[in-house]
Formats: structure tokens, C-alpha cells, sequence
């Protein structure tokens, strides 16, 4: 019999992009099976010559030993048959990215710097980089979607880099692998013990942003397969409640995110005109913020119990003045909203300047004021340059010395 070993190919779809990436993903000689739905397993046993009658059941299996038991080699596969474990390993692999470097915070952040396996044409090997911040009753990973940007907002470390591609949902699910892997948080597995990881006895990974490296709205496809796919009740089990997308404000697939993943909505606003939002977040040129906000109204699902998160950066004497907190106000009457105020993260070579911590105060306490819950979000791994905003590989300069020394250290961690 003659095996055909293809897998669905995602990137068919034709994609909202404001920019062309430089390169597009070329799988690996062997795919791995990560990042596939159980209608993509089902289309991978077929071409190896798995009997129809059979598929059900094993798609359920490969399905558990994937996303349930963090299966990392075929042959850990107990309850799947000796053979069918052979015919996958000539075909198939469960790589996730590669972790080059791992840094820790003083606050246990931790911060990894992940290698993409595949083909590609530049000189360098893709990196994206992907955040755990813990907490004592929830650890939130930050997933990325893209390696680079594409949208340039002018406070933003990740902003500055070139767009070099999207992610497949594979590597977007790998990164939830790799970090369930490093924190040993699959069945039987021991969390580390130099950071601060959630009581005894809980996940370590509970919530999911994506807030990490690229726009999740311009990788449309791929970011809701990798959202469903770790929101599976029967897999990864990650709440929809607990999964927040977060995007710069690509307002023609905003509903279409909330109809097709049912997840919480991020918007980063910034800006409560036109004009300032055009220079922060230069996608506003595009869709405006009565256009953005349009879109907000109609997000599907949303309620008092499913609020928007509007995120503002505090940019000191840019945008953090009393009448902006008024305006921001007045901006989003009728929307049910959380507004997630920012201490800026300074990066090397940025003119941005934080809000004095008072002044972040008092802009609080007028939103509050208004009937708006507006949290101070806590800066988190700024000596490691994870905190919001500050993503962006900071390998690049590195000799291939340095990288390899980094290599090594992530691989005896």
C-alpha cells in the first residue's frame, strides 16, 4: 500500500495582512503532529493507511497522549499498537520549538527564547519569544503569533522588528506545550523550584493572552485553531474565560473572533484621539477608533460577565492627563469594559517616558470614579525584558559563541 503522509495546508486560506511577511513557513521533512485538530489527526491516519473503522478511536487516543499526558515520543504512546507507533515515527514527529534560552525574573517571570523548527530563507533561524508569569492562584502564559510585527506602534520593543512570517496554529500550540514541558506541569510532572509557581496542587498554566511577538487578528486562522484547540475540555482544558486575544484593533475580524472562539477581547487603545492614536499605534490610520469601537459594540457574547479589556499604555505627558481619563470615559459609554492601565516598560532607544506613579493614580481613581473597574497592571519581568511591550529577541547581536552558550544552558535547565 502506498502511504501518503500530507497534512492540511492552513496557509491556502487567503489572510488579512496590512503587511506581506517576508517569508512563508515550509514545513519540516517530518510535521509534527502538535497543533493538529482531531479532524487533521483523522486526515493524518488515513494517508498512512489507518482502516476508516478505526479512526475514531484512534484520533481519541493520540488526542490524550498529546494534549493530555504531553506525550514527547511515540513510543511513550502505551495504548496505541506497536505498529501504528512505528508507521508514525517514519512520518510524523511531536517536535515543539526548541528552547534556546530561558531567563528568569526576580518576580519568577520566566521568559524563553524559542526556535521554530522548518525550512526558511533567511540566514537566521526563526525565534519568537513566549512569557509565563505566575502568580499564587494562576500562572498566565503569553503566546505570540507572529515572529516580528507587523504594526510599529511606537512604544512598543517588538514594534520595531520586520515582519518575517506568521505561525502555524502548531507553533502557537507548541508554545503551550514547551511551557506545560518546563514547568513540569503534565500528569506526574515536578514544577521547578527557582520561581514562584501556583499553590501545590494546581496547574501552572491556567490563563492564556495573546499579547506576545505579532497581531493574533492578522494570523486569523491559525490563532483560532490554537485558541480551540487549547481551550478542548477533553485536552488541554485552558477555560475560554481564562484565554483573553488581544488585538492593536483590526476591526473587521473582531466578531469574527468572538463568533469563531468564543474567548475574552483585549484592545489596544492607547489613545483617546485620532491624531495621538495615529502616531502610537499607527493601525489607526486604517480603522479609527469610532470604527474600532464600532466593532467593540458588536463583539459577540459581550456582557457585564464578559467584558471588553481596553489596555492603555501610561505615557508620561502623552497621554495620561486628567482629560484624557475624562475622555476615555465619555469614549467608552455603553460598552461593558475593564479599563487595564499600563506602567510604560522602557526598552533601550525608546523616548517614551512612564507616568509618575501619582499621576497613574489619579487617572485611575477618575475611571473608577465613572463606574469602570481600571486596574494598575503590575509590571512583571522587566529585568528580563518580558514585561508588556519589551518582546523582541534579544539574540540578535549575539555571536554564534553566545548563542550556543545560551543553547546549552536552556538544554541542562
Amino acid at each position: 500500500m502506498t502511504l501518503h503522509t500530507t497534512t492540511p495546508d492552513r496557509a491556502a486560506a487567503p489572510a488579512l495582512l496590512e503587511k506581506t511577511p517576508l517569508e512563508r513557513y515550509v514545513a519540516p521533512a517530518q510535521p509534527s503532529l502538535v497543533g493538529l485538530t482531531r479532524a487533521e489527526l483523522a486526515t493524518v491516519l488515513a494517508g498512512i493507511g489507518v482502516p476508516p473503522a478505526q479512526t475514531k478511536m484512534r484520533v481519541q487516543q493520540l488526542w490524550h497522549w498529546l494534549y493530555v499526558r504531553g506525550a514527547r515520543r511515540f513510543d511513550q504512546m502505551t495504548s496505541v499498537s506497536k505498529e501504528l507507533r512505528a508507521t508514525l515515527a517514519q512520518h510524523y514527529t511531536l517536535a515543539r520549538p526548541e528552547v534556546v534560552a530561558e531567563q528568569v525574573s526576580t518576580d519568577g517571570t520566566r521568559k524563553w527564547l524559542l526556535r521554530l523548527p522548518g525550512e526558511h530563507a533567511g540566514e537566521r533561524p526563526h525565534e519568537i519569544e513566549t512569557v509565563y508569569i505566575p502568580d499564587t492562584d494562576r500562572g498566565t502564559l503569553c503566546l505570540s503569533s507572529q515572529v516580528g510585527c507587523t504594526l510599529n506602534c511606537a512604544f512598543c520593543h517588538t514594534g520595531t522588528q520586520r515582519l518575517v512570517r506568521n505561525l502555524t496554529a502548531g507553533e502557537i500550540v507548541g508554545q503551550i506545550m514547551v511551557a506545560r514541558d518546563r514547568l513540569g506541569d503534565w500528569p506526574g510532572g515536578t514544577p521547578p523550584t527557582d520561581g514562584l509557581v501556583p499553590r501545590e496542587g494546581a496547574r501552572a498554566v491556567t490563563n492564556i493572552v495573546m499579547m506576545g511577538m505579532g497581531e493574533p487578528l492578522y494570523n486569523f486562522e491559525a490563532v483560532r485553531d490554537a485558541l480551540l484547540i487549547a481551550a478542548d475540555g477533553d485536552g488541554l482544558g485552558v477555560s475560554k474565560r481564562k484565554i483573553t486575544l488581544s488585538t492593536s484593533g483590526v476591526a473587521p475580524n473582531i466578531a469574527r473572533a468572538g463568533a469563531e472562539t468564543g474567548v475574552m477581547l483585549a484592545v489596544s487603545l492607547h489613545a483617546v484621539r485620532d491624531a495621538l492614536r495615529n502616531e502610537l499605534v499607527p493601525l489607526n490610520r486604517k480603522y479609527p477608533i469610532e470604527e474600532l469601537l464600532e466593532a467593540c459594540r458588536a463583539y459577540p457574547g459581550l456582557s457585564n460577565a464578559r467584558r471588553i479589556t481596553f489596555e492603555y499604555v501610561m505615557l508620561k505627558g502623552v497621554n495620561d492627563s486628567l482629560a484624557d481619563a475624562k475622555a476615555l470615559v465619555k469614549l467608552l459609554k455603553g460598552i461593558p469594559a475593564k479599563i487595564n492601565l499600563i506602567p510604560f516598560n522602557p526598552w533601550p532607544g525608546t523616548t517614551y517616558e512612564c507616568s509618575d506613579w501619582e499621576q497613574i493614580e489619579t487617572f485611575s481613581e477618575v475611571i473608577f470614579n465613572a463606574g469602570y473597574a481600571a486596574p494598575v497592571r503590575t509590571p512583571r519581568g522587566r529585568d528580563i525584558l518580558g514585561a508588556c511591550g519589551q518582546l523582541k529577541s534579544a539574540t540578535e547581536k549575539l555571536s554564534a559563541r553566545e548563542r550556543m552558550a545560551l543553547r546549552a544552558m536552556a538544554m541542562t535547565d
